[in-house]
């Protein structure tokens, strides 16, 4: 199948329109453990791509790209997102470079699912770049989750800021 690089930058700059949108409404609502657990959960049926024989890539490959996405690309998610407390509720905490950061991952797999897809079938690169990403958001989700757990436990929980002016009152 062949795919006109003109249809692939296109389908892939309305994919990151429709994520920068969603980021930006779900950061207006309050965060809740099934909110943090089910994009990963439900990107996770993706697997089931690998079902078909054309999407199959070597293990070693599967584990490079899970862990590309899991230490390198997650860690700048990592340093731009957080969580606070907003008085009973959780809302997510992201420095103004989030929206750059999204941008430029974005960037990076496109221009490098270029170089790949010298090598290897469409099928495989799009399939590698899914353990890429799921290595990403699965890392990323997982950081959300502990620190939304830790805000959540009363004896630990961090005081919003509201909360420390009473107490200094």
């Amino acid at each position: 199948m062949v795919v006109s690089p003109v249809v692939t930058a296109v389908v892939s700059l309305v994919g990151l329109c429709g994520v920068l949108a969603w980021r930006v409404r779900e950061g207006r609502s309050a965060v809740t453990v099934k909110k943090l657990v089910m994009p990963p959960v439900g990107m996770a049926t993706g697997f089931s791509m690998f079902l078909v024989p054309m999407f199959r890539v070597p293990w070693s490959w599967a584990l490079a790209a899970f862990l590309i996405g899991a230490i390198v690309l997650a860690y700048p998610l990592l340093l731009t997102s957080s969580l606070r407390r907003d008085g009973d509720a959780i809302m997510m905490k992201r420095s103004s470079a989030f929206f750059a950061v999204v941008i430029v991952l974005a960037a990076v797999r496109y221009f490098a699912r270029g170089y790949f897809d010298r090598f290897m079938t469409l099928e495989q690169t799009g399939g590698l770049f899914f353990i890429l990403a799921f290595g990403m958001i699965l890392r990323w989700r997982l950081k959300l989750l502990s620190l939304y757990m830790k805000l959540t436990r009363p004896e630990l929980s961090i005081p919003s800021p509201a909360e420390e002016a009473a107490v200094g009152e």
